[in-house]
């Protein structure tokens, strides 16, 4: 009988996919190996500005000597928060460089969540915008006794375009209490001495959504990284020195793993736009002509929605992918029509260093017949997903229960939280509260969250199921379920839906659409139209919230 440790799901790859990948012990290794080989290549482009491979190189270097001489140590944390610009590749480089461990905070966090980073990690040192440090960051850093140095940028430099689409008017200019970034870097300081990180050294404490109490810093290793890159780097075939574009945030373990890291990886140019701005993003498109982005579902569904957007714009696309959100079949399938290409399905979490299970070049994933669900794809070969019960026993192929993951990209635990490592991590593998199945072939689904199932007199109903048939329907444009407190069934199903530019329905049109579709406990009794649903900035619709809307 075949299990999950026979990895079915290698049928689903080619020979050089199965191959074994030689990754080398981090990104900062990739990197190097990038400027050795090729200096004179344009590593970063934003707007109209363009770093080679060396000028980063020698940028990164004096920001590490910088952060050596005010007193960042091996080991110590620094917060890097900052949207996607050549500042965020240059602080990371050089935290690296001087033996340091980057913590990506969200620049959209306020001064609590800030707060909770700063004491959590016990960082020593921040880097951020002028803009942050001058709204709050200032007072909150010096609340913080581990800080003993903050850096400064303004996220306009190193272009002249300014886009006011996306970046502000006027420069912050010199904040009180923090050096510039620019200025620190390009004044040359040598970078300090110290042994290059291995593959068990911590590269990065990523801190959790909280979605299921306060947030815990998962300790993603360099070799964590390396290894997903890498595999990134060989699955995707790219040709050496190919363009990726920084859909996804940098702050984001997919941004980091699949953009950054996988670039570096490839020696290749990572194009980049601040923050998604759907109409900047399509020009960056025809301006960098990218071969790989990765977003979420929710980023293509806006890059749809635009007006201007045409199959030109995505022509130099090799592949694109998605993650980080469901992808609905129905969007999958409107895209292809309209643009050309296919959107490649994945799957990962923060604790897996983005992905563990994709959708192959050359491949479709499936779409199970019964539940409507698309596959996020099949796993790596040199990962073993498995479905389990409660109790952790494997569960038959096509019945639904926990999704584990075992690999070499699983963190070895959460910063200093032993219980929690304990209990989400057991033996090295990963227990990731969500729910699927995984078929015959290797074809992995994902349900739905465990915490989001939601209980309608007795009867188990997952949001997924019913958002996909929303999205099926030619006016909605974004859908998300919840359940709500319900006298007589005990929770009952919502929908929040948002509409397509231009399209008009009335939410009892949409409920019917559902009734039509759906078993009588499915279909949502109550569906309110907001013009957004809330997302996170790397664009996940924000349940919880819907749910404190009654």
């Amino acid at each position: 009988m075949t299990t999950y440790e026979d990895k079915p799901w290698l049928a689903q790859l080619t020979d050089a996919q199965r191959a074994p990948v030689q990754a080398p012990p981090s990104a900062l290794h990739a990197f190097r190996a990038a400027v050795t080989r090729a200096p004179d290549r344009t590593a970063l482009a934003y707007f109209d500005g363009r770093l080679s491979y060396a000028e980063t190189d020698a940028l990164s270097d004096g920001l590490a000597g910088h952060l050596a001489a005010r007193g960042l140590r091996p080991g110590d944390r620094a917060v890097v928060m900052l949207q996607n610009t050549p500042h965020y590749v240059l602080a990371v480089l050089a935290v690296w460089k001087a033996g340091g461990v980057v913590v990506p905070v969200n620049p959209m966090y306020k001064a609590a969540e800030t707060r909770h980073v700063l004491d959590d990690a016990e960082v020593t040192a921040v880097i951020c915008a002028d803009r942050t440090w001058a709204a709050f960051l200032r007072d909150t850093a010096a609340q913080a006794p581990s800080i003993r140095l903050a850096l400064t940028a303004d996220e306009r430099g190193l272009q002249t375009r300014g886009d006011p689409r996306v970046l502000p008017a006027e420069p912050a200019g010199p904040q009180e209490g923090a050096d510039d970034l620019l200025t620190a870097a390009r004044a040359g300081a040598p970078a300090p001495a110290v042994p290059a990180p291995t593959a068990t050294d911590i590269a990065l404490i990523s801190y959790t959504s909280g979605t299921s109490g306060t947030p815990k810093g998962a300790t993603n290793t360099h070799g964590n990284i390396s290894h997903n890159a890498e595999r990134q780097r060989t699955g995707l075939q790219l040709p050496d020195g190919s363009a990726y574009f920084a859909l996804a945030p940098l702050f984001h373990i997919t941004g980091m793993v699949c953009e950054l890291a996988a670039c570096l990886a490839s020696a290749g140019t990572l194009a980049l736009a601040y923050r998604f701005e759907a109409g900047t993003v399509l020009d960056a498109f025809r301006e960098h002509r990218p071969a790989f982005t990765v977003g979420p579902s929710t980023a293509f569904m806006a890059l749809m929605a635009h007006p201007d957007a045409t199959p030109d714009h995505f022509a130099s696309f090799r592949m694109l992918s998605s993650g980080g959100a469901p992808l609905p079949p129905a969007l999958v399938e409107t895209f292809r029509a309209t643009f050309g290409p296919y959107l490649h399905n994945g799957y990962g979490l923060t604790e897996c260093t983005a992905p563990c299970a994709s959708v192959p070049p050359g491949k479709q994933a499936p779409v199970d017949k019964v539940s409507g669900t698309l596959a996020v794809g099949v796993p790596a070969p040199d990962t073993v997903v498995r479905i389990v019960d409660e109790a952790g026993r494997d569960l038959p192929f096509g019945e639904q229960g926990e999704i584990t993951v075992r690999g070499p990209q699983v963190v070895p635990g959460y910063w200093r939280r032993p219980d929690a490592t304990a209990e989400a991590i057991p033996g090295g593998e990963l227990r990731t509260g969500d729910i699927g199945f995984m078929d015959r072939d290797g074809w992995l689904y994902v349900v739905d969250r465990k915490k989001d199932m939601i209980n309608a007199s007795g009867f188990k109903v997952w949001p997924r199921e019913v958002e996909d048939v929303l999205y099926r329907h030619p006016a909605v444009r974004e859908a998300a379920v919840v359940g709500v407190p319900d006298a007589y069934r005990g929770e009952t199903v919502k929908a929040y839906v948002s509409l397509r530019p231009g399209a008009s329905c009335t939410p009892d049109e949409l409920a019917g659409y559902c009734k039509e579709r759906l078993a009588a406990y499915k279909y949502p009794r109550a569906v309110e139209v907001l013009p957004e649903l809330p997302k996170t900035t790397s664009g996940k619709i924000l349940r919880r919230e819907l749910r404190g809307r009654g």
